[in-house]
């Protein structure tokens, strides 16, 4: 059976896998013009629909980005940099101008000092070989900051296409149905000017006669919690509204338990603050580390959860990771699942977490 392509972007169409590229149920076969959901969701009710790619799907699409004259807007979600900056971003878009979008604003708390996070994003983008021409703090979700980066994406691109990319759950989607309607006023736009596009799994959506704004697929960073956990886990660990930081006093010999999807052990050092950055649904237990083994065995999806029934199947096993801080403040980062912040008294702790993800530490976000 010959394989059938979205009439909109071009991918083989599937009806088998709803959060992957091609996707459409199976009654839509029997149609003259055969669109996959997130094409058929664009032009019939001007909403991006994000799907997800694996790096080497990605990679072997991009070669438009490397070889077309275009601005790259590289969305981040601002609560999981480490998980969703993409290292060596220009491998794949050449050497196309790059500017860095913090997602998720709403999500900090209010006293956070903008310019100071602005000058760490950019350091944290070198770190990972990415020169930006500029970095943005917006909130897809509230709007916050989206009619700035509009202004500014509109002088940058200088009439070419602007491509979007990012990982998957930076809240993508969101973003460019928010610049769509902020760069044109009218919610039809898309409906009266779609035309098909011409790259597998890139979505154009017109900008002028000459130039558009191209949606790439989020690309899988299997080293976040999401692709471990059930979809209830994964309501519960993302924010929803701003973080609520908890602090704890703890001294060595002292655990915290994340719910049951990861710990941190205080082996040495003075007695400092631990102030812990997830969602505020999110439970954190405090106990001796001597008693930490027995009571994630006994309580591992009761007292402690999440996870739930689900997710204990799908986990895999809790792994180390040692780290010695220095006297500077710095962050423990849970990728996709949150922080803890040491105070800078210096310590040796001891992060636990499923295998495949990688916990890091780094300066300070706060």
């Amino acid at each position: 059976m010959d394989k059938i392509h979205c009439q909109g972007c071009g991918t083989p169409i599937q009806t088998v896998d709803q959060k992957k590229l091609g996707y459409t149920p199976k009654s839509s076969l029997e149609k003259e013009n055969i669109l996959c959901r997130r094409c058929f969701r664009l032009k019939h009710y001007n909403e991006i629909e994000d799907v997800s790619i694996t790096d080497d799907d990605f990679l072997s699409m991009v070669s438009q980005i490397r070889n077309a004259n275009g601005l790259v807007v590289h969305v981040i979600d601002i609560f999981d940099v480490s998980g969703s900056l993409i290292k060596g971003l220009p491998r794949i878009t050449g050497d196309n101008p790059i500017i860095l979008v913090g997602n998720k604003m709403d999500l900090l708390p209010k006293s956070t000092n903008k310019q100071k996070l602005t000058q760490w994003l950019r350091s944290q983008a070198k770190e990972a070989g990415i020169k930006v021409l500029d970095i943005f703090l917006i909130s897809s979700a509230k709007g916050y900051g989206i009619e700035e980066l509009t202004g500014q994406i509109e002088v940058h691109r200088k009439q070419k296409d602007v491509y979007i990319v990012g990982t998957t759950n930076v809240g993508k989607s969101t973003f460019i149905n928010r610049l769509i309607k902020q760069s044109t006023g009218l919610n039809e736009v898309i409906t009266t000017s779609y035309f098909p596009g011409t790259t597998l799994g890139f979505i154009e959506i017109p900008l002028d006669a000459h130039s558009s704004l191209i949606d790439t697929p989020g690309i899988v960073n299997k080293q976040q919690f999401a692709h471990y956990i059930s979809d209830e886990d994964l309501k519960v660990i993302t924010p929803k509204k701003e973080i609520k930081p908890r602090v704890y006093q703890l001294n060595s010999g002292q655990t915290l338990f994340i719910g049951g999807l990861a710990r941190i052990d205080f082996i040495k050092g003075e007695r400092q603050s631990f102030v812990c950055y997830f969602a505020n649904e999110l439970e954190v237990h405090r106990t001796k580390l001597e008693n930490a083994d027995n009571l994630y065995e006994k309580h591992v999806g009761e007292l402690l959860s999440p996870p739930n029934e689900k997710t204990l199947e799908m986990l895999p096993e809790l792994t180390e990771s040692t780290f010695k801080v220095s006297a500077d403040k710095t962050d423990i980062v849970f990728p996709g699942l949150g922080w803890i912040s040491l105070s800078g008294e210096g310590a040796t702790v001891c992060a636990h977490s499923p295998k495949g993800v990688a916990v890091s530490i780094r300066k300070s976000l706060i």
